[in-house]
Order: structure tokens, then sequence, then C-alpha cells
């Protein structure tokens, strides 16, 4: 019979463990050059038999590969073959296992690996998500800040550009919010300011977006809207906001708005058509003085 591989060394384990794949394919190389179908027939049943196969051989009908190819290509294999049931030559008890120790030790070795850098890749790809969240969301507010509505405004041009859709924006300066600040404290401008935000995006269609630009001034952009029906929307906000109340210490304080609305008419940039939109906002504060 050939002689059968001796277990590795616990201490031998480690550096398995920590190789890489590319490593790792070369130990499994190593092994199977030493272990031919043959050797496993003549171990088994002295009588000529059709040479055993298993899931990570190279059979007779492929052409011949380098042992470190075909270890390659075998390789995304290997946790089914650990799952099907073991290679059964006639007169070899079924219980009895096809690989050696050390291979065992190897193989589970790399599934564990493997296993390892999933979890890692995942918690990577949370915390990625959870950045790209914080990098877009305004600090206080449920809404996005400046440079991710901008973005938004720009995707939106480009869909007018290319399909013909309209577009508004519309422009909110927030009345009273200095009065707050002064009478209760900047907690309840804070309060006002998440007020107005939660107020703007429950009013707004899925794919619209809401933004706080700066300070207490926030800004909406309507896909697929004219611009009368933007007036519209911006009249009703507005009423809303003075009919409307938000609670802080036990109080129920009000705040209001001035809005301007803009319609995409070709402006260069995102930035000019929010400009136009303040400037708009700012008319309309000025003609209710």
């Amino acid at each position: 019979m050939p002689d059968q591989q001796p277990p590795l060394p616990a201490q031998d384990h480690e550096p398995i463990r920590r190789a890489t794949t590319a490593s790792m394919q070369s130990l499994l190389a190593q092994y199977f050059e030493t272990q031919t179908a043959d050797d496993v027939m003549a171990a088994n049943d002295p009588t000529p038999a059709e040479p055993v196969r298993h899931a990570l051989s190279v059979t007779d009908e492929t052409p011949r590969l380098r042992p470190e190819d075909a270890i390659a290509a075998s390789f995304a294999r290997l946790e089914a073959a650990l799952h099907v049931e073991p290679v059964v030559v006639q007169g070899v008890e079924p219980e009895q296992n096809e690989w050696p120790a050390s291979a065992q030790a190897l193989i589970e070795s790399l599934m564990m690996e493997n296993e390892r850098l999933r979890e890692q890749l995942h918690q990577r790809t949370l915390a990625l998500q959870s950045a790209r969240d914080q990098a877009d969301n305004d600090v206080l507010t449920p809404t996005l800040n400046r440079r991710a509505f901008l973005n938004e405004v720009h995707r939106a041009m480009a869909d007018c550009k290319r399909y013909g859709e309209e577009a508004c924006l519309i422009y909110l300066d927030m009345d009273s919010f200095k009065a707050i600040n002064d009478a209760y404290g900047h907690g309840a401008g804070d309060a006002a300011l998440i007020y107005v935000a939660e107020t703007l995006k429950a009013s707004v269609r899925e794919g619209d977006a809401v933004a706080r630009i700066g300070g207490d001034e926030f800004a909406i952009l309507l896909r697929r809207a004219d611009l009368k029906s933007s007036r519209v929307k911006a009249m009703k906000l507005e009423a809303e906001l003075m009919m409307g109340t938000f609670a802080y210490n036990g109080l129920y304080l009000k705040t209001g708005g001035s809005f301007g609305v803009r319609a995409y008419a070709g402006q260069p940039t995102a930035e000019a058509w929010l400009s136009e939109a303040d400037a708009a906002m700012f008319l309309v504060k000025k003609s209710a003085r």
C-alpha cells in the first residue's frame, strides 16, 4: 500500500490559515501531485478498474493541465465537494474518508478563512453605506444637505434635456426663525427646523427631493412638474406651515415661510437654477412686507 501522508503538526496550521489564495492553491497542487487516481485504486482493489474520480479531479476527457491550473479551475467547487457523499469503491467501508488528515486540515482552514473574509467584506460594505448616508444627509433635519441636493438637481436637468421632461425648484426661507431662537433658545429653533423639514418631506412624491440648503432655508426639487402646479404646491405648503404648530417644552409654537418657484428653462448649472429660485423667493418675501 502507498504510504499515507501524516497529519500536519499543530504548529503548522497557523501559517496555512494566514496564507493568501495563491499560496493556498499552491499547497493543494503539491498534494494532488503526490496523490494520483492510480494510488487510490491500488489501495482498495488489486484488480484493474476505472480510475476513481472525485469532485476535484481532472478527468481523462479534459486536456492535460498544469497542477496549479487544475487546482485553480476546481477551487470554486471545493465547498460543494465537502458536502456531497464520499466516493465509495467496492470493498471499502463507506465511512472511510478518501482525504488524508493533512488535506482535511488544509481544506477546513481554507473554508474558515473564506467565511472570515466574507464577513469582513459584509461589515465594510455596511460601514461604507453608513458613511455615504452621513455624507448626503443634513446633520439636524431628515433631509439632504446642499451638496447631495445639487447632485439630484444635476440629474434632473440631464433628464429634462434628454427626455423633454419638466421640473421645478421651490425655495423656502422660514419666517420668525430668529424670533423663536431669541425667545425660547436654540433648542426651540432646532425643533422648528425639524418641524418644517418633516412637513416638506411629507408633501412630496417619491423621486422628488427635499434639502436644507443652509440655516433656515430649504429647497424642494419637483420632477415632472410644470410651473403652474408647482406654484399651487408652494401655496399649499405655505398655508400648512401657517396653520400648524410644533411642540417644544410643553409649548405649541408656530412658524411659517416664504416660497419662491422657478421652472427649469435650460439653466447652465444646478447652482444657477437654485439661485434663480432663491431670487424668486426674495421677491415674494419683499412684496409681503
